[in-house]
């Protein structure tokens, strides 16, 4: 990853980078950690952090120099000691994801010109290694045996709460270091919220059950959505389940490296709109997946830059009818120059429990 970072700093034309966002100092050092920042130059690999880091840091981290900032120390007197030695005379900052307050706090007390680092980080992180492609197969593989299990959970009479609750702890217990997001799990007529919150609403008799969640394994997410039938499907609902299922498949066979992604996002959003359902597909197609759960590319009808073979995409098209319910399959994709790898195997045929 230092290779990688240094090869777009010179590109950013920028002598050495700070990250000090928790997603880019994990994606750069494998390290979790609530607290610390990545300094790089041509000449330089420091992770700072602090005492309640710092055995595991140095214990963890290779490649870089780890050292431990005193209390009461801001960072800013550390980095400066570095940028002195460093004879740095412009250092690029993380301006998209910093608060206003943070990247001014920063601009003031550095010794050296801050510039922005713009879509960099971004950029580095789209295409994925085959290591980070292993994290992302296992933390989807750890969801997939808690989907398997939780289907024998899902009756009349338990709540969207249980099902979450064990969702959560079943991929805790088979390997998953936290969740990629708080689950979602909605039933009934709380179906219809793409985002809603799992809450004390009962499972009944012919509703449907949609559960978003995922999963991290050594900092990397997964992410997928299955709906289920309860006790039976009405007529509507399969016809709703049947063009979600057919969206996502078609989008599925087009996705590859060299489009952008509003041209998947467009052939799964035709399907919808031509079975009359266009206005209840509210979101895009899908989004990349890495370090964060929701990152570069973008494949939406916003997704205007063209996706490089290894990028990792989901696949996850809706219909949502309000007051009634909605349905939302979702897979993860690895993108190829003539295709795609879908890393989800799951069964997405409907289930009617």
């Amino acid at each position: 990853m230092i290779s990688k970072i240094r090869t777009e700093m010179k590109k950013i034309n920028a002598d050495a980078v700070l990250l000090t966002t928790k997603c880019n100092r994990r994606y750069a050092t494998d390290f979790p950690s609530s607290a610390g920042v990545v300094y790089i130059s041509e000449k330089y690999a420091i992770f700072f952090t602090d005492f309640r880091y710092i055995e595991a840091a140095k214990q963890k981290i290779k490649g870089f120099e780890v050292r431990q900032v005193s209390v009461g120390e801001p960072y800013t007197t550390a980095v400066n000691e570095v940028l002195a030695h460093d004879r740095v005379s412009k250092i690029a900052l993380e301006n998209e994801v910093l608060t206003h307050s943070e990247y001014t706090n920063w601009q003031e007390k550095l010794t050296a010109k801050v510039v922005p680092m713009g879509q960099m980080m971004n950029r580095i992180r789209r295409v994925k290694t085959e290591a980070e492609l292993e994290n992302i197969i296992a933390a989807q593989r750890i969801a997939e045996r808690a989907f398997e299990e939780i289907l024998d959970e899902i009756r009349p009479g338990v709540t969207e709460k249980q099902i979450a609750a064990k969702l959560t702890y079943l991929m805790l217990l088979y390997g998953g270091e936290n969740m990629s997001f708080d689950p979602i799990v909605v039933t009934g007529v709380n179906s219809s919220k793409p985002h809603g919150v799992p809450s004390s609403a009962v499972v009944a008799e012919g509703d449907f059950v949609t559960m978003d969640f995922g999963c991290i394994v050594n900092g990397y997410c997964s992410d997928m959505t299955r709906t289920v039938a309860v006790g039976y499907a009405t007529d509507e609902m399969r016809e709703v389940y049947e063009t979600v299922l057919k969206a996502q498949k078609a989008g599925i066979e087009t996705a590859k490296a060299g489009l952008r992604g509003c041209d998947v996002d467009k052939v799964a959003r035709d399907i919808i709109a031509e079975a009359g359902y266009g206005e209840y597909f509210g979101h895009g197609f899908g989004h990349g997946v890495g370090v964060e759960i929701h990152e570069q590319p973008t494949v939406s009808m916003k997704g205007d830059s063209v996706m490089e073979a290894g990028c990792v995409i989901t696949a996850e098209p809706g219909i949502y009818i309000p007051s009634k319910f909605g349905v939302r399959i979702e897979d993860m994709l690895y993108l190829t120059e003539d295709g795609n790898r879908n890393l989800t195997k799951a069964p997405k045929e409907l289930i009617i429990l």
